[in-house]
């Protein structure tokens, strides 16, 4: 084999401009392969760290009323919501997948909120339990956190977040300033910030229409408050923080269905709780490119067919150059393995060299794809492998019919052959 693969190698090099020639198929199919392949892997990573963020791994379980989000106002409590205690965050916790689970209120936009007689009823605010911030990854940044007084109601204490400290404070520190929730004093104890570095890419209207929201601030404020500064309690939200990002579907369908037994409704009431699943709506969103991904990888295989009738014919050709040698090495010998086996690993070889240039061209082609187009491209590993075990067998079919020929010559007429 040794000695093959050193015949092949010189077989090769004598006709460098014929071969790599011949290799030119198999190189820019596999570099056109390779290519598709990260940027569609890069695309679907900038959708689902757009949408689940990195390393938060949260999902939302809301009321959901006939598929929308539930509303609820004063005196509007439905009869069979069942409050969420202690227990049935445990029962939460030992579900799979669930790491840890938070039950709080929230209004998107906050009602008759002011500090010293300004508005500030843009931002959102959170009625929070113990382990709101741990769950949803948000860590101190200054002042502290709320305390256990606090979470018993005997104090009306808030905390915010950088966004609405830069929107409203400025550079003066709001630790110990007042705001107003419903004409209710809250004395801001600390200031807290997401976790995570997570930034999402804003390449569209349509994404920054998205995340936008996010810019307008949050107020954080206990759940025993939440009644004091809304007159009423209302049911509440869970977030449940997944172990890792692929178990955040089971954690929060787990949750989903545990929360659901709760519910003792009357006849006729379709309200029931409903997993805010991102990965899945990731995956959707991935899966609408997925039939267009097939067809680009499709046209480019065909460079790779054309790549092997390359090799075939290149090496129909070499059989035909090297008819009075095969014809003298079986009449010294050789047996038709032989020299089946020497052919047959000059054409492997030459697919192997072309697919090695291929993974190299389609790695520098991938990175001036990601700066020209500003698309994001992750190589994938498992893609270079089978690009370059595909130009092998490339090489195994299509250089088998020359091998076969030359294996198959009668030496007698090899040797007369001009």
């Amino acid at each position: 084999m040794t000695e093959n693969i050193r015949i092949s190698f010189r077989g090769i090099w004598s006709h460098k401009m014929r071969s790599f020639l011949t290799m030119l198929g198999i190189i820019i199919g596999i570099a056109a392969i390779i290519a598709i392949v990260s940027t569609i892997k890069g695309t679907n990573e900038q959708i689902k760290n757009n949408l689940i963020g990195d390393g938060t791994n949260t999902v939302v379980v809301n009321l959901s009323e006939n598929d929308w989000e539930a509303e609820f106002s004063s005196g509007d409590i439905h009869e069979g919501i069942k409050p969420l205690d202690e227990d049935i965050r445990q029962d939460i916790l030992d579900a799979d997948g669930v790491e840890s689970v938070s039950f709080y209120n929230s209004r998107n936009w906050a009602d008759s909120v002011y500090y010293l007689g300004t508005s500030i009823d843009s931002a959102s605010i959170y009625g929070i339990d113990r382990y709101y911030l741990d769950t949803a990854g948000l860590k101190l940044t200054e002042g502290r956190g709320l305390s256990e007084k606090e979470f018993q109601g005997k104090v009306k204490a808030a905390l915010i977040d950088e966004n609405l400290r830069t929107a409203v404070f400025g550079d003066t520190d709001p630790v110990g300033k007042t705001i107003e929730i419903n004409s209710e004093p809250f004395t801001i104890v600390g200031i807290v910030d997401k976790d995570s570095q997570f930034e999402p890419v804003i390449n569209t209207i349509e994404d920054y229409y998205m995340y936008q929201g996010d810019e307008r601030g949050a107020i954080y404020i206990t759940d025993t408050s939440w009644p004091i500064a809304f007159r009423y309690d209302e049911p509440k939200k869970a977030i449940v923080k997944a172990k890792n990002t692929d178990s955040m579907t089971v954690a929060g369908k787990n949750a989903e269905e545990i929360l659901n037994a709760t519910l003792k409704l009357p006849e006729g009431m379709n309200i029931s709780y409903k997993a805010v699943d991102l990965t899945d709506q990731a995956a959707q969103l991935q899966s609408l490119t997925a039939s267009t991904n097939a067809m680009l990888i499709g046209i480019a295989s065909i460079s790779l067919l054309v790549g092997g009738i390359g090799v075939m014919n290149i090496m129909m050709v070499s059989v035909t150059e090297r008819t009075r040698e095969i014809g003298l090495k079986k009449a010294l010998g050789a047996k038709k393995k032989a020299i089946l086996l020497q052919f047959l690993t000059e054409a492997i070889l030459l697919s192997l060299i072309g697919g090695i240039f291929g993974v190299a061209a389609g790695l520098i082609l991938s990175k001036i794809i990601s700066i020209i187009a500003a698309i994001p491209v992750a190589i994938s590993v498992p893609a270079i492998l089978v690009a370059v075990g595909f130009s092998m067998l490339v090489g195994v079919i299509f250089g088998f019919a020359p091998s076969y020929k030359a294996s198959n010559l009668n030496p007698i007429d090899a040797l007369r052959y001009e």
